[in-house]
């Protein structure tokens, strides 16, 4: 949702189409840094009449962060923006900010992966009392992007120093484009296991629910809306029924107007999924 106007308008955009869960950006997305917040911001979005109707309300970073960023001025800019919006968001009680791990731009996977490391490293210990979290996200692994693998994020995961910190978002369109199968029940099904088995549940707290635009393993980053992508709606359906997702929040990244015409439609289609849920 946008914070355009205030990142309290943020909550009424979102109940005015009966959101119960929503995303924002703690500042302009595509800028790297931004005023700090006036107090007046911060108890109009914590106490605005609307926000306790919302069961979970969380951020993502900006675009430009890269944590494996081989430019000494983009990393230095990436640090401290980074730590920047981990204190906006926790000004905001928010319980985790989305972070796509980063890009190595040609150096390799693995150099790539502990350059994250130590850059995750270095923004806890600058913001220590923080009690926002970084969450991981599944990326499709567009050119040099980490994060297309499950290895990688656990990887990342059992190397930092705070652990404890990080937890983790899944993306549906960027993992089917990464190469995982959801084109039906069964290969949902494993491609949880998987997840499971390498990174672990108990550290999801989000799902990107977005359709793809790209075909399966085609490592290319377009959203689509639900039911009419490469994905179809057999994924959704195991994950809206699914018990164990029932209280993780999920939501929409596909393209929107400003009447929220199409999250309407999309949030339709997925609660039209929900008859009697997975064991």
């Amino acid at each position: 949702m946008s914070i355009g106007g205030g990142v309290q308008r943020a909550i009424e955009r979102a109940r005015s189409i009966e959101s119960t869960a929503m995303q924002i950006f703690v500042k302009n997305n595509m800028q790297w840094f931004a005023r700090p917040f006036a107090r007046e911001e911060i108890r109009g979005f914590l106490e605005h009449a609307q926000r306790q109707e919302l069961a979970a309300v969380f951020a993502h970073a900006n675009y430009l962060i890269n944590l494996a960023a081989t430019n000494p001025q983009f990393y230095a800019n990436s640090i401290r923006a980074l730590s920047e919006e981990l204190t906006r968001a926790d000004q905001l009680a928010l319980p985790f900010i989305v972070l796509h791990p980063g890009a190595h731009l040609g150096t390799g996977e693995e150099a790539g992966l502990e350059k994250v490391v130590a850059s995750i490293d270095e923004v806890f210990a600058r913001v220590p009392k923080v009690k926002t979290r970084i969450a991981l996200e599944t990326t499709a692994g567009q050119g040099s992007c980490l994060g297309h693998t499950f290895e990688h994020l656990a990887h990342i995961m059992e190397n930092v120093r705070e652990p404890e910190r990080l937890c983790v978002c899944l993306d549906t369109a960027h993992v089917f484009a990464a190469g995982y199968d959801l084109t039906s029940e069964t290969g949902t099904k494993i491609m949880f296991r998987e997840f499971h088995r390498i990174v672990g549940l108990q550290h999801l707290v989000a799902l990107h629910l977005n359709d793809s635009k790209s075909a399966r393993g085609s490592r290319v980053d377009r959203h689509e809306h639900i039911g009419k992508g490469q994905i179809g709606l057999e994924a959704f359906r195991v994950i809206m029924r699914d018990r164990r997702f029932r209280k993780i929040p999920k939501v929409l990244e596909t393209p929107k107007g400003k009447e929220l015409r199409e999250d309407v439609e999309n949030m339709n289609a997925l609660r039209a999924l929900l008859n009697k849920p997975y064991r």
